[in-house]
């Protein structure tokens, strides 16, 4: 989700995702043509007396519903800046703020595993919203009844804002109440334990709002697949991080030795035939023992079956290649592998050779004998026999 860069503060980029694009008018159109129950509920709630009329005649809801609808979202940009500010204090990298569907993501380069910062960042949003709401309030209180429009867009954002604090508090990892539990659960239990507990938990509720929603709003059904996706992918993030730690790249590739290359000058019906034979989905290509570039099945299917004998395998690789180092991280190897969508990684040693390769299935394979047997089995057999098609 990396979106639209719109501009940046306190040096964080601030982006808007497509999805914005499209949830952004939808809300000043609910809101719109909701105009007059809204401003009887808050009149009801905050004992005004609002009239309601000016407000529903002529173009006036549409202009009050796009006014509300900006507001809250600002409001939401201002509660990913409530999270961001309060990590960077603790010295950790905000990538962006993006807004998008369901409102709001500020993206750390890093989460918090110290419980105390992951409990501050995680609170520090809502307390934004609630403080958002007071001061909406303040201006509605400070507005007479005959200026009709302004009290109606502070007394929504009033009311949304406190909503929005106390419905993300909610026990829904990875929103922030999630985060709440589980940095309260990671007081007394490894973090990736904690994690595993707080997802478990955030799929329950996730479950729970599904089926709200099926009665209610089937905008909560979508936010609630999200939330359970969430909870899903970071608990197992955080679980292969876990087992990874101290966990090196030379730990798991496939070293020089073993490896399988290509020469850039190879046909693509003998690229196929290799990888029919061999059961590799992807090689190093090299020229003169220098690694010039990486090709895929994805990269030979691009060539017509009856072409395959005249292209050459320097026509389709890609020239752009993502490697990391032998004693780099095997979840920084990963890491990288999702950054660059590729499932595979050419290691390079501090010469500039190539000692080996890694791929997304010498990761798995050596996370499930950690799973099994720890971290150690690994650095003693130096190398885990990758799991092949590769």
């Amino acid at each position: 989700m990396r979106g639209i860069r719109i501009g940046s503060a306190f040096g964080i980029p601030v982006r808007l995702d497509f999805t914005f694009l499209l949830v952004l008018p939808l809300f000043a159109w609910l809101i719109g043509a909701d105009v007059g129950n809204l401003t009887n509920a808050i009149n009801g709630l905050f004992g005004s007396n609002i009239a309601v009329g000016p407000l529903t005649g002529g173009s006036m809801p549409w202009i009050l519903g796009a006014a509300a609808a900006v507001g809250l979202f600002l409001c939401v940009l201002l509660h990913e800046f409530g999270h961001s500010l309060v990590a960077m204090r603790f010295g950790y990298e905000i990538d962006s703020i993006t807004l998008w569907l369901f409102g709001g993501v500020a993206r750390f380069t890093e989460m918090p595993e110290d419980w105390k910062q992951e409990f501050a960042i995680a609170v520090a949003g809502p307390i934004v919203s609630v403080l958002l709401g007071v001061v909406s309030y303040l201006g509605f209180l400070a507005f007479p009844d005959s200026q009709a429009a302004a009290k109606f867009v502070l007394g929504y954002l009033a009311l949304t804002n406190v909503l929005l604090a106390v419905f993300n508090m909610l026990p829904g990892f990875p929103m922030d109440g999630g985060r709440v539990l589980r940095a309260l659960l990671a007081r007394n239990r490894p973090h990736a334990r904690a994690t595993q507990i707080a997802a478990e938990v955030g799929k329950v509720f996730a479950f729970l709002l599904g089926i709200f929603g099926l009665f209610q709003n089937l905008f909560l059904v979508a936010l609630a697949f999200f939330i359970y996706i969430g909870a899903s992918s970071e608990a197992q993030q955080t679980v292969m991080k876990a087992a990874f730690q101290d966990v090196t790249v030379r730990d798991i590739m496939t070293t020089r030795e073993d490896l399988h290359t290509v020469e850039e000058n190879t046909s693509i019906a003998e690229l196929m035939d290799r990888m029919f034979r061999e059961r590799h989905t992807g090689y190093p290509v090299m020229r003169d023992g220098q690694l010039v570039g990486m090709v895929t099945l994805n990269d030979a299917r691009t060539v017509n079956e009856i072409e395959r004998d005249a292209y050459r395998v320097e026509d389709v690789m890609s020239r752009d290649i993502a490697s990391v180092t032998p004693d780099a991280g095997a979840m920084d190897a990963l890491e990288v592998m999702q950054e660059n969508n590729v499932g595979r990684l050419p290691v390079i040693d501090v010469d500039g050779e190539v000692a080996g390769i890694v791929s997304r299935s010498d990761l798995m394979t050596a996370f499930n004998i950690i799973q099994t047997s720890g971290s150690e089995a690994i650095r003693r057999r130096g190398r885990e026999p990758t799991l092949e098609p590769r």
